[in-house]
């Protein structure tokens, strides 16, 4: 069996949101294809382009900012440092100029509202996140490349593997939990220690350890920017921002001028369970209205459950002495390979598994990392990311409007403190009599994202998506 190699990088990735499968993928499709065009020196020849959204891309890509996202890409812009404030500005200079600069150097003519087409009744066979590009050169000439989106972030051309590189050779491969459980047994060392040797793949330890706490660091930057911002979410739905509220009543008056002095004061506040359950709703709040104002986020694996990871690695370094770098570098690590094996044994996209497959992977993801660095055993660990998955099987993807709001942005709290739930019960536990093992929760997820029908799955065709009013909708 061919064992697919997935980095830590490729499950956590720097971008923007609303959504990875709908924003970030999408995003990164454009870009892909006008490299291909430049490295074809084709890129100055392009005379006219058009843009075809199907499936779930077309139905709900106006609230997850599809449209958006792919004009962006086209441009040049990278998720990863363009400056979230210019988006609008750059997007209405398209929209009145009707006019586009690819990749920044050949300008064509290019009207969104025309060019740009949500084909709400179409569908592509391999994966509903599809998007086409179809180009008209100067001299009559036409190309064509399709993209699918496939859920966090990841982006596979027609005809490519979707996930992973099978060319890359890991010390310890591993497809499934039990193949991880494998080496963690053989070896005798932490899930983390077999990630970290499995990364030395693609590059060194100084630069993998390097890389993870720059990825903690665009995710405390993002709970403590959400900490501090009021108002209504954009998108039409009315939501009020409760993050910033939540942390003026929580931190009580008490000054501090950065997140190191932020944090001082959260730790100091006590340790009440109702306190530290308010912290951690908080923590996963301001992720994910961040995310929901295209703010800067971490894909944890997917944008629409970017805070459960962060908000439960906050609760480790508030409340449990996790403050260390080699903590978080552990606990990141951990989370990622179990995000790994939910990918390549069922999926992390929406658009195919329902939310499940978003908050129910993250939620995983975070028991499995809290368990380990709190001290517990590999299977043990492995048996709080069953606990999690098991509790979140078969939820549906239903956002009213097509936005990542409601309800996802609770979601996010809920899928945090399950993970500290499922964390706790297995650390009390003994796995040899557990019922259930992590590969046999993800064979049933994937069953139950086969069995369950389209309209929840991100489409916004079913669900609360079509039970509560949009007047009266509120997260």
């Amino acid at each position: 069996m061919k064992h697919e190699a997935i980095s830590v990088f490729d499950m956590f990735k720097i971008g923007v949101g609303p959504s990875s499968s709908h924003t970030l993928g999408p995003w990164r499709a454009a870009q892909r294809f006008t490299k291909s065009l430049a490295d074809k020196n084709l890129l100055h020849d392009v005379q006219a382009l058009r843009v075809l959204l199907y499936g779930s891309l077309a139905k709900t890509g106006v609230g997850h900012g599809t449209d958006i996202a792919v004009q962006l890409g086209l441009s040049g812009d990278d998720p990863v440092t363009f400056d979230v404030n210019n988006i609008d500005a750059k997007i209405a200079d398209i929209k009145v100029m009707k006019k586009i600069i690819l990749q920044g150097k050949h300008e064509i003519d290019f009207d969104p509202a025309e060019d740009i087409e949500f084909l709400m009744g179409e569908s592509l066979p391999f994966h509903p996140n599809a998007l086409s590009f179809l180009v008209t050169l100067t001299g009559g000439e036409n190309i064509a490349e399709t993209f699918y989106s496939v859920g966090g972030g990841f982006v596979s051309k027609e005809g490519e593997s979707e996930m992973g590189s099978f060319d890359v050779h890991l010390p310890f491969p591993v497809n499934t939990a039990n193949e991880l459980l494998h080496w963690c047994m053989k070896t005798g060392m932490n899930i983390s220690d077999i990630v970290l040797e499995n990364e030395t793949a693609w590059r060194t330890e100084q630069h993998t350890r390097a890389g993870v706490l720059k990825i903690w660091q665009v995710m405390k930057e993002c709970i403590y920017r959400g900490c501090h911002v009021e108002g209504i979410l954009p998108g039409g739905l009315q939501v009020k921002r409760r993050g910033a509220g939540l942390n003026k009543k929580l931190i009580k008056g008490r000054p501090y001028t950065d997140f190191n002095s932020w944090l001082h004061l959260v730790k100091e506040g006590g340790n009440s369970f109702n306190y530290i359950l308010d912290w951690v709703s908080c923590f996963a709040l301001t992720v994910n209205e961040e995310n929901a104002s295209f703010g800067r986020v971490v894909t944890a694996p997917t944008n629409g459950a970017a805070g459960v990871i962060p908000a439960v690695l906050l609760y480790f370094i508030a409340f449990c002495d996790g403050d260390d770098d080699e903590k978080i570098v552990q606990f990141l690590l951990t989370a990622s390979e179990v995000g790994s094996i939910f990918k390549k044994g069922a999926t992390i996209s929406a658009a195919m598994g329902g939310c499940q497959a978003e908050i129910g992977v993250s939620s995983a993801m975070a028991a499995a990392a809290l368990t380990e660095c709190l001290g517990g055993t590999q299977r043990q660990a492995l048996m709080a990311a069953e606990i999690a998955m098991e509790h979140h099987l078969g939820m549906t993807c239903d956002p009213i409007g097509g936005l990542v709001q409601v309800p996802c942005i609770e979601r996010n709290t809920m899928g945090a403190i399950k993970a500290i739930t499922a964390s706790q019960l297995a650390m009390q536990s003994s796995p040899d009599y557990a019922k259930v093992s992590l590969d046999g929760v993800i064979k049933t997820m994937w069953e139950t994202a086969l069995d369950m029908s389209h309209k929840y799955k991100e489409t916004a065709d079913g669900g609360l998506a079509v039970n509560v009013p949009l007047s009266l909708s509120e997260c």
